[in-house]
């Protein structure tokens, strides 16, 4: 298949005049709305598709084809594809053109993959789960608190193809903020993957921030004075969605490791210095998620400590209170049998001596109850 034929694979577009037309689209810079679930305009799954030369934006000539073509013949620079939610279709002319490995293929377009980095031959194949915070007005035991997704990256010598799953994590503001520093886009792709593994390490921290927010409120609630009426589902739903962002953050420490140590064709040695700055962010990240956790389980646990408390107590109270009741019930039982002799039966001051050491005996253990913390 030609170069040609491949890239209308990937556009959805036939012929010439449709490759014009994603060239002119690029050209303009289209900026579009990742979190709308509408695709992209420059067609199909494509987002944007930019060459870099020497750290800054080359201008396009031609169809992208002959754009892929003169990087490749020239040595010098690199293409950035962005993706979105790509079908199986819609990849395949991609993974011709880049000859991409069919494993790392069916990981970027199936997502739900661990955080990990496998090389493929001259191709660099990384996962990163990417997370977002979700606002609500007030924590309840089903709010959804992290939402997570993908970003998938290629990696070659003269390539980046980026592939996002999810509705959050737009690479359009990181596209401007590395344009805006030619100096380190000037070291090649590998600049573009520290760029979207710092960006997302970044936003771990943006997220750990909100949820220890929530987890101040929640902290707050239960050790108030009313702190056994908690809704302990709240905890739950926090540990739930503190599990999630685990298992993006924690799974990507070994990664970054090896994207920070081990020798790699396609990332320049430079970059490497930044990627253990990445990883120690990442690690700060990872302690205070168990930080958290660890949190979340003394907040648990003092909870459950004060609704025995609080059972205990009322428990008191009601053993107290039944206590006094058995005084009365216990002298109206005694005078109250049917007998014909008894005792003050027919005593003139029987019934105020009945009533007067009913009150005598509630009011001694009401008062010993009081001192004693019962009531």
């Amino acid at each position: 298949m030609t170069m040609a034929g491949n890239l209308r694979k990937v556009t959805g577009l036939g012929g010439v005049g449709g490759l014009r037309r994603v060239a002119r689209l690029a050209r303009r810079r289209v900026r579009v709305d990742l979190s709308h679930p509408a695709r992209s305009p420059l067609g199909s799954s494509v987002v944007n598709c930019v060459t870099y030369r020497e750290g800054t934006r080359a201008p396009v000539g031609g169809d992208l084809v002959d754009t892929v073509e003169r990087v490749r013949k020239s040595g010098h620079g690199f293409v950035w594809l962005g993706l979105h939610e790509p079908t199986n279709a819609e990849f395949a002319g991609i993974a011709d053109l880049f000859d991409l490995h069919p494993l790392a293929v069916e990981d970027a377009v199936e997502a739900h993959q661990r955080p990990k980095v496998e090389r493929y031959g001259e191709t660099l194949f990384a996962v990163f789960k990417t997370v977002c915070y979700v606002e609500h007005e007030q924590l309840t035991s089903t709010s959804e608190v992290v939402n997570t997704g993908e970003i998938m990256v290629f990696v070659g010598q003269d390539f980046v193809i980026t592939v996002r799953h999810g509705r959050h994590g737009s690479l359009g503001p990181l596209r401007e903020e590395l344009e805006s520093a030619p100096g380190q886009l000037a070291k090649g792709p590998s600049a573009v993957l520290h760029a979207v593994a710092d960006h997302v390490v970044d936003e771990y921290l943006n997220v750990i921030d909100s949820v220890h927010a929530d987890i101040d409120q929640v902290e707050t609630d239960v050790f108030a004075e009313n702190g056994a009426r908690a809704d302990p589902g709240r905890i739950y739903q926090l540990k739930r969605e503190l599990l999630e962002l685990k298992r993006a953050v924690v799974p990507l420490s070994r990664p970054l490791q090896d994207l920070a140590a081990r020798p790699m064709r396609v990332v320049d040695p430079e970059i490497q210095a930044y990627f253990r700055d990445v990883s120690d962010h990442l690690l700060r990240a990872t302690e205070q998620i168990s930080a958290f956790d660890e949190l979340l389980n003394s907040i648990l646990q003092a909870h459950l400590a004060q609704v025995t408390v609080a059972q205990n107590e009322d428990m008191r109270k009601i053993t107290a209170w039944a206590a006094i009741v058995a005084v009365p019930t216990m002298i109206c039982g005694v005078y109250g049998m049917n007998f014909d002799h008894m005792p003050e039966l027919h005593w003139k001051y029987g019934y105020g001596m009945a009533i007067g050491l009913i009150t005598v005996a509630c009011l001694s253990l009401y008062r010993g109850f009081r001192r004693n913390g019962w009531l």
